[in-house]
């Protein structure tokens, strides 16, 4: 009796193995690899499977969502022969199970030397500078030749990136140098353009000023002249409007010598030569006004004679000696 209890407990047993043997959940976004005494079979897909117990067995479960795997740093030599480290971040995603499983015996390390080695062959072809500057480049390139070689894999490499470049310390430092030196340089080309702008606008502005100011004393001497002018025309006109004769001008310019000879600068003297018939006139008219209407004073005809009382040119010269005229000797 007990043995026959044993027995169906066994059975039972192997009845649940069997039972959690043939029903599979696959997770989804996951897949299964089947095999059966060894061969592949089947790719169970997301949701309930049926396998046959003790036949069919579960070789690997793979991950179909995007994965991210960082690499450590690598040491790369440039073209200018200097040893920089890059670290690197693969993003990739298994589209073919079957593939991932049997044509590569772990795709993990594969893209990881593929990834070195690829990174060598580019960064070898390019300077310093450059490979510092050529980030999207590199990514662009090592992409390339990664989904190239691992599409065979059943694996799709989305992105690349670099995420960090490190030169050698002494480089790093020559580098601040370099940096701090052009920021200096950029500071003093920034203040010596505000300087010579401030030098440009000041100029400008004196500029405008004595514009300005030349245009102010022109028009202030303009305005004088023309005063003067209208003065003279005011003038003019007054004397013309008086009929004025030579008389009153040689009396006119007799007034106007003493005012001529005040200043010190007036050495020379230039004397019109109409002056000498207005003091013609004056002479005459001086003489009108001696004693006995006779003209006893200046000569206007011979400065060197005066005129007698009957008009006549007898007189003595400057020197006292009679100065009148002689009969001609025979």
């Amino acid at each position: 009796m007990s043995s026959i209890i044993i027995v169906l407990i066994i059975l039972v047993v192997l009845v649940f193995i069997a039972l959690v043997k043939t029903i599979q959940v696959i997770p989804q976004a996951s897949a299964a690899i089947v095999e059966r005494f060894g061969r592949y079979t089947r790719t169970l897909n997301a949701g309930l499977n049926i396998v046959v117990p003790f036949i069919d067995s579960i070789r690997n479960r793979i991950d179909l969502r995007e994965q991210v795997v960082p690499f450590p740093p690598q040491p790369v030599i440039t073209q200018d022969n200097l040893v920089v480290n890059i670290d690197t971040v693969i993003y990739y995603q298994v589209t073919d199970a079957r593939a991932a499983t049997y044509e590569v015996a772990s795709y993990i390390q594969a893209i990881e030397q593929l990834t070195v080695t690829t990174l060598r062959n580019i960064i070898g072809g390019m300077d310093l500078e450059r490979t510092l500057t050529s980030r999207e480049e590199i990514n662009a390139a090592l992409r390339g030749v990664l989904d190239e070689a691992t599409g065979k894999w059943g694996i799709r490499v989305n992105r690349v990136e670099l995420k960090a470049i490190e030169p050698p310390t002494s480089i790093q430092d020559s580098m601040e140098k370099q940096m701090r030196a052009d920021r200096d340089k950029r500071a003093a080309i920034l203040q010596a353009e505000g300087v010579r702008q401030s030098e440009i606008l000041r100029a400008e502005g004196e500029k405008q000023s004595s514009i300005l100011r030349a245009e102010g004393e022109a028009k202030a001497a303009a305005l004088k002249a023309e005063g003067e002018a209208q003065a003279i025309r005011t003038v003019f006109e007054s004397i013309h409007a008086g009929d004025a004769d030579q008389k009153l001008l040689a009396y006119q310019y007799l007034q106007m010598l003493p005012k001529i000879a005040e200043g010190d600068a007036n050495k020379l003297w230039i004397v019109p030569s109409e002056i000498g018939d207005a003091l013609k006139g004056l002479s005459g008219a001086m003489g009108n006004f001696g004693p006995m209407g006779g003209g006893s004073g200046f000569n206007p005809q011979n400065p060197g004679k005066s005129a007698g009382a009957d008009g006549s040119g007898a007189g003595t010269g400057a020197n006292g000696t009679d100065r009148r005229e002689q009969p001609p000797i025979d």
